[in-house]
């Protein structure tokens, strides 16, 4: 189930106002040009703003995602109608063959059990061509990140089109690692409206999720930095296994 920042349509629809500068999906522009690819299946697409990116370049694009609130926003962006939405998650997926994948931003982060991780890597591995690759962010969790989740450090004010002005803060609820809880609230000027939606990561280790692609039958090929935020995050690059054995088991057929 999405969280209700995405899931919502009032909050959804102040999600791209809110956060306006997408620099970090430059890297991963850079990573499907770098690579060639032709076919691409953003998992947890959100509001569409990568895919359609992508779109607008000639990349055949499958954007998934559970929050239909999300998909309404994506839906009616430029080059949206040549990208192909799907409202659901990997493990739903219908026959596809892409040669990459990709789940920016948190979407790594919000599979909080082993089950939920190694489901989403079994049907994304599914959905690639053999040789395809898997590209994903995650963060350290050595960096602490969630120490800078406090009002005092995230609370902002902007005044958008159409909808007037928007506060908004994070607090911090949990850590209990490795899962890290926190609360986004919203106050609309408008009419006083005060929203909240929470969320909760899970924060894997290098070591961790290597292993994890590894059963899930991936090759890990490279662990970059995030150009925009470094030594915050992995940025995980893996191909799918040529193998025809993953965790110890016979793919099944079609694998």
């Amino acid at each position: 189930m999405a969280d209700l920042l995405f899931e919502d349509r009032r909050l959804a629809e102040i999600y791209d106002p809110l956060e306006p500068d997408r620099g970090d999906l430059d890297a991963y522009l850079a990573i499907v040009a770098e690579f060639g690819a032709r076919r691409v299946l953003d998992v947890g697409c959100g509001t569409g703003t990568f895919a359609c990116l992508l779109a607008s370049r000639g990349v055949e694009v499958t954007g998934v995602d559970p929050a239909e609130a999300s998909l309404e926003v994506a839906r009616r962006k430029p080059f949206a109608d040549k990208v192909r939405w799907i409202h659901g998650d990997a493990t739903g997926l219908p026959p596809l063959q892409v040669d990459l994948a990709t789940m920016t931003a948190n979407v790594a982060q919000v599979f909080l059990t082993d089950d939920d991780w190694a489901a989403t890597l079994a049907g994304i591995r599914t959905a690639l061509t053999p040789g395809g690759r898997l590209v994903f962010e995650t963060r350290d969790p050595a960096r602490e990140g969630w120490l800078e989740w406090n009002r005092e450090q995230t609370h902002t004010v902007a005044d958008l089109e159409g909808v007037g002005e928007v506060e908004k803060w994070c607090d911090l609820t949990s850590v209990e690692l490795p899962l890290v809880s926190f609360r986004n609230t919203y106050v609309f000027a408008a009419d006083g409206a005060v929203l909240t939606s929470d969320s909760t990561l899970r924060f894997r280790s290098r070591s961790e999720i290597e292993r994890s692609l590894q059963s899930a039958g991936f090759t890990v090929d490279e662990v970059r930095d995030a150009p925009d935020r470094p030594g915050r995050e992995f940025v995980v690059l893996a191909s799918r296994s040529l193998e025809t054995e993953v965790g110890g088991q016979g793919a099944g057929a079609g694998e």
